[in-house]
């Protein structure tokens, strides 16, 4: 009799031979079932990308959160948008004029394929989310911030997304750059940091010799968990933040063996050559950690989503160099932050704070650790979440194109490695505990390999080299007000763990009506956000609601 499994390699082996021969591997090689959980993924791979938004990448994939989302949040009156939706945006510098999220049409001018980046600073980034309002986006962020990529432009990234599972809610840790949201993906939270300051083993600014915090790679070594970051040290963009740290500025000029150790594994090079070597031998450590090339980055203006694709594919080539480590492997691709490019979901956030430091809501979790002190206006700014990222989840046990719409950041990642090794990281805050998943509804564990694939990875490197031989970066230009269009069509799902209700009443003897907020989830809490339609201009209030919880707010006064 034939079974399940030999019914789905007969119906792959006639696209596998198209494929290039890495990706062919990475669906052809079934996971190594031992016992159906989470315990049979013996290696897992970080590769964090940069500076691009989900919508910027996604927004028209079909059976995403993307430009034909129904509940698009309401904003304000502002010069020539009356009654709109965050879809349309005042120009910089033209607030009678608008503009939607425009195509950057890459078959009409490649050029664009590069396109310049955005400001992407703390202040800014607070600018453009405004407290959740979001509505004067370009205002901070500049015009050609509201530009988007097609399946068309990008075909080996929606290839990989619907080749495995792609999360439509991870959002990036902060409103920040790189290197703040870096220090949440690799220890739990950015110690108040908001800038680069601190990217380089030599880089000094605030005149302190560095952060002096213990990160996840220190405790994962202090458990006996192997762990190693694959770089060029002469060429990682800046981008490992260990090198921002006392305790590895010290290593690296060290000559005892527990200090060079740390060294050797975290600020030496390690490129993806040896990545493969280690691969091939059987010697991949359980957790490693991949730092891009400025090239391969994908970030704008030094890399592009082409030459990103080309570097992702060389990871791929190299983690199924060996099918029997591929087949217990997992890997986890994200961005670190969103440059300025838009995405039009508003991230979860504990209260913000009015003048008087009162929360214009409630969250039922503590929120130690989660707002700004100092710089002015920006004192008391929540740190995040910030902007929806992309997220891919490529393993054999993530196949077959579903979407993963739990909430995460760059915390879940950390948390994935808690679950996964138990090593606990005591930096992440309470709240994004509450409110971020671990990652672990991303697979299947118990049956992974009865998933069929039928769909074409392209070739990475001929696009790649076009690109790489552009002259410059692009600034593209806005046109005129057209809405975004996504393509139809449904995908498979992974569990969610919400079950939300929002119940309004006005009871003939009370002065404000009332609202219900209640969250029956057994685990995961989850945060509501209520926009005044009478009054867009006021910050919509926030309510983080504890598992199997509820909240009641009339008016301005809530009750737990």
């Amino acid at each position: 009799m034939t079974n399940r499994r030999q019914l789905l390699s007969a119906a792959l082996a006639g696209t596998l031979g198209t494929l290039p021969p890495a990706i062919a591997r990475a669906l052809d090689i079934p996971a190594k079932v031992r016992t159906g959980t989470l315990q049979d993924v013996e290696h897992i791979v970080i590769l964090m990308q940069e500076n691009r938004s989900f919508d910027h990448y996604f927004g028209t994939l079909n059976g995403v959160q993307g430009f034909g989302d129904r509940f698009a949040i309401p904003v304000a009156d502002v010069g020539a948008r009356k009654g709109g939706t965050i879809f349309a945006q005042p120009r910089d510098g033209d607030p009678d004029t608008l503009i939607a999220p425009f195509p950057l049409d890459t078959a009409k001018d490649f050029r664009l394929m590069r396109v310049e980046g955005t400001p992407h600073s703390f202040k800014d980034a607070q600018d453009a989310w405004d407290h959740g309002r979001m509505g004067r986006w370009p205002d901070a962020k500049h015009n050609h911030a509201m530009g988007y990529f097609t399946r068309a432009d990008l075909p080996f990234q929606y290839a990989l997304a619907e080749a495995f599972t792609l999360c439509d809610a991870y959002f990036c840790s902060m409103h920040a750059g790189t290197n703040p949201n870096r220090l949440f993906h690799w220890t739990g939270k950015n110690g108040g940091a908001i800038d680069n300051g601190y990217d380089s083993l030599s880089a000094d600014p605030a005149g302190h010799g560095g952060y002096d915090w213990t990160t996840y790679p220190e405790r994962l070594s202090a458990a006996g968990v192997e762990w190693q970051v694959y770089q060029d040290m002469d060429d990682n963009f800046t981008d490992n933040p260990l090198a921002g740290f006392k305790t590895y500025r010290a290593a690296h000029k060290a000559s005892s063996q527990r200090l060079m150790d740390l060294a050797r594994r975290s600020i030496r090079t390690r490129d993806l050559d040896a990545l493969k070597a280690d691969v091939v031998a059987g010697k991949l450590p359980e957790v490693s950690w991949i730092v891009a090339t400025a090239e391969g980055s994908e970030h704008p203006g030094p890399s592009s989503p082409a030459q990103g694709a080309d570097y992702t594919a060389r990871v791929l080539d190299a983690l199924t160099a060996n099918p029997d480590v591929w087949a217990k492997t997992v890997l986890l691709i994200n961005f670190d932050e969103n440059d300025g490019y838009f995405d039009h979901v508003p991230p979860p956030a504990p209260p913000s704070l009015d003048a008087d430091g009162k929360p214009l809501g409630h969250s039922a979790i503590d929120t130690a650790g989660e707002y700004h002190v100092g710089d002015g206006k920006y004192n008391g700014r929540p740190y995040g979440l910030g902007p929806r990222v992309p997220m891919y989840v490529v393993s054999p046990w993530s196949r077959g194109g579903y979407v993963a719409s739990e909430v995460f950041d760059h915390t879940s990642v950390i948390r994935f490695l808690e679950t996964r090794f138990g090593v606990a990281e005591p930096n992440i805050s309470a709240w994004r505990r509450a409110v971020c998943g671990d990652l672990t509804s991303c697979f299947d564990f118990a049956t992974p390999n009865n998933q069929p694939f039928f769909q074409h990875l392209p070739v990475t490197k001929s696009l790649a080299d076009k690109a790489r031989s552009l002259g410059g970066r692009t600034t593209p230009r806005a046109p005129s007000l057209a809405a975004p269009v996504q393509a139809q069509g449904q995908r498979l799902r992974r569990a969610t763990p919400y079950d939300l209700t929002a119940d309004f009443a006005w009871e003939p003897v009370e002065v404000f009506p009332y609202l219900y907020l209640r969250n029956r989830s057994a685990e995961r809490s989850a945060v509501f956000h209520l926009y005044d339609r009478l009054n867009l201009e006021q910050p919509p209030l926030r309510f983080t609601v504890a598992p199997g919880k509820a909240i009641t707010t009339r008016g301005s006064t809530t009750c737990v």
